[in-house]
C-alpha cells in the first residue's frame, strides 16, 4: 500500500489513479497511523514552499515524514513535494525544508537566459550522470526518455544526489536521491507510459 500524503497542497487524485493503472494500492490520507502502515509514502505538492511547508508542518505531517524516512521506509516526493525534501527554499524569502536531502531551492530565471519563459513549462528528456550508477526509480526508464515539468525553482547545490538533469538554457536536476528517499522534479502522473514506469519501478524498491 502507498499512502499519498495529503496536507492540503498537491495533485492528489490523479496520482491516485495513475497508481491504479498500474495496479497498485494507493490511499491519500493525512493520517498518521495510516502512513505508519504503508509500505511506500508519496509527497505531492503544488504551489508555494513556505505554504506547503508551513501546511506540513503544522499538520504533524513533516514530522511523520522524517521519521518514517528515518526507518528506512521509500519516500517520492513529487514537483514541490521534491523541494520539500531540501533544507531550504529562495522561494520569496528563505524558508526550512525537511532537511532530508542536502541543498537548497532557487529561482529558474537566475540560472538561464532571459528570453526563456519562466515557469518552464512542458516535455524534456532525461539525463543521467555519468559518474555514478542509475537510480532503480530509473529501472523502467532510458536516457532521454521525456517527462513533464512544471516548476519555476529549481533544487540547487545538490551534486551528490542528483539522479538526472534536463537542459532548459542550463543544466538543471530532475530528479534526486538520498538512500531511501528520492525525489522528482517532474510529474510522473503526467507523464504518459514513461511516468507510469517511474512509478512502478518506485513500487518496487
Amino acid at each position: 500500500m502507498i499512502a499519498i500524503i495529503d496536507y492540503g497542497v498537491g495533485n492528489l487524485f490523479s496520482l491516485k489513479s495513475s497508481f491504479a493503472f498500474i495496479n497498485e494500492e494507493a490511499v491519500v490520507t493525512g493520517d498518521k497511523k495510516t502512513i505508519e502502515k504503508c509500505d511506500r509514502i508519496i509527497l505531492p505538492g503544488v504551489g508555494a514552499f513556505a505554504d506547503a511547508a508551513m501546511k506540513l508542518e503544522a499538520s504533524g505531517l513533516g514530522e511523520v515524514v522524517r521519521e518514517q524516512a528515518e526507518a528506512g521506509k521509500p519516500i517520492l516526493g513529487i514537483c514541490l513535494g521534491m523541494q520539500l525534501l531540501f533544507d531550504k527554499s529562495y522561494e520569496y524569502g528563505e524558508h526550512r525544508g525537511l532537511g532530508l536531502i542536502k541543498g537548497s531551492v532557487k529561482p529558474i530565471a537566475d540560472a538561464v537566459d532571459k528570453d526563456l519563459k519562466i515557469p518552464h513549462i512542458g516535455w524534456n528528456s532525461l539525463i543521467f550522470p555519468k559518474d555514478r550508477e542509475k537510480s532503480p526509480l530509473y529501472k523502467y526508464t532510458g536516457e532521454g526518455d521525456f517527462v513533464y515539468f512544471v516548476h519555476s525553482f529549481y533544487a540547487a547545490d545538490c551534486d551528490e544526489s542528483v539522479t538526472a538533469l534536463t537542459e532548459y538554457g542550463a543544466m538543471l536536476t530532475a530528479s534526486v536521491q538520498n538512500k531511501n528517499v528520492y525525489g522528482a522534479q517532474f510529474h510522473p502522473e503526467k507523464s504518459g507510459n514513461v511516468g507510469l514506469g517511474i512509478l512502478k519501478a518506485f513500487c518496487e524498491i
